[in-house]
């Protein structure tokens, strides 16, 4: 009995298969011409049609000529997918619907160049950092809130969407891009640098502090968020705050020693922890090695003169 069954089954699909094919053929015909994305004719492309909606499709095929022309004869009315394939360039498919009336029906297949996403991705992420250099941040974050709505996994996005808004002077949105990409690289010291001082902008001093604390300082490449985060310490005339700034300022230095506004900085802030020989030996080191139109040294000098009479 199973013989008889499976040679039934068979049966049946053969049946089905004649049935499609009858139902496939007819006296119709598809012409047409298989170009690339320039207009110019693509030879040796294969072309294939199929009827839609058949149980066992027929699939007709052909060849394009040096003209890149193609004919499938001998089809019925229906719809119709075409698809043109050449190797190393790409895959084009259209569809079409053939009447009675339709004795000779004609389609143009464009077959366009494969485009590897991740050279487009990266083409225009150069050009959001070319924008970015020459000091054009909204048209550079436009390019990068772009790339990530195209490419949500990709939160390095979101940390020069947040940089750019810093740039903008618009320190809220930037530390909102900012948070997203420091959740899913919390090691990442720049970012967090650039958080403290964004957050400094919008008066959490405290919370500034908390992120300049934790922070690995042989990795920080700009010392801008510590600078300011000392000036405000210093500018409150505490004593204790003063002494804070100075054991920042005495990890600093050493880390950036070209940077010799620190030096003006700690002697400024052992003046207000009232250690006068200390903030003498550093201010004359800053007047020493600072550029002399840097604008700290006039008020260095002043500062010096009234040590000296004391």
């Amino acid at each position: 009995m199973k013989v008889v069954r499976t040679i039934s089954a068979l049966l049946l699909a053969l049946s089905l298969a004649a049935a499609a094919s009858a139902q496939s053929k007819g006296k119709l015909r598809l012409t047409g011409k298989v170009v690339n994305d320039a207009g110019q004719p693509i030879e040796g492309a294969d072309v294939r049609a199929a009827k839609k909606g058949e149980a066992v499709p027929q699939m007709f095929s052909t060849k394009t000529n040096k003209d890149g022309e193609w004919s499938i004869r001998d089809i019925a009315a229906g719809d119709w997918v075409i698809e043109a394939m050449k190797e190393g360039i790409g895959v084009a498919e259209a569809t079409e619907t053939l009447t009675d009336t339709d004795k000779d029906k004609v389609v143009t297949l464009t077959i366009k160049p494969k485009v590897d996403p991740n050279v487009e991705l990266q083409k225009m992420h150069q050009q959001a950092v070319q924008l970015a250099q020459a000091g054009k941040p909204a048209e550079a974050r436009k390019i990068w809130e772009d790339l990530l709505a195209k490419n949500p996994s990709m939160h390095m996005f979101h940390g020069l969407i947040g940089t750019m808004y810093a740039a903008e002077d618009n320190p809220a949105k930037g530390l909102e891009h900012l948070k997203i990409v420091l959740e899913k690289d919390p090691g990442n010291v720049d970012y967090q640098v650039l958080s403290a001082e964004l957050m400094m902008d919008l008066g959490d001093k405290d919370g500034a502090d908390k992120i300049l604390n934790s922070v690995d300082l042989t990795k920080v490449k700009d010392p801008r968020a510590f600078i300011n985060s000392a000036i405000n310490k210093i500018n409150t005339g505490d004593k204790a705050q003063a002494e804070i700034a100075i054991q920042s300022l005495d990890k600093l230095i050493p880390q950036f020693p070209n940077e010799h506004m620190l030096l003006y900085l700690r002697g400024r802030a052992y003046l207000a922890a009232t250690k006068h020989a200390e903030a003498k030996a550093d201010l004359e080191k800053y007047v020493a090695v600072a550029p002399p139109t840097a604008p700290q040294v006039a008020d260095a000098k002043k500062l010096l003169e009234q040590l000296n009479k004391k």
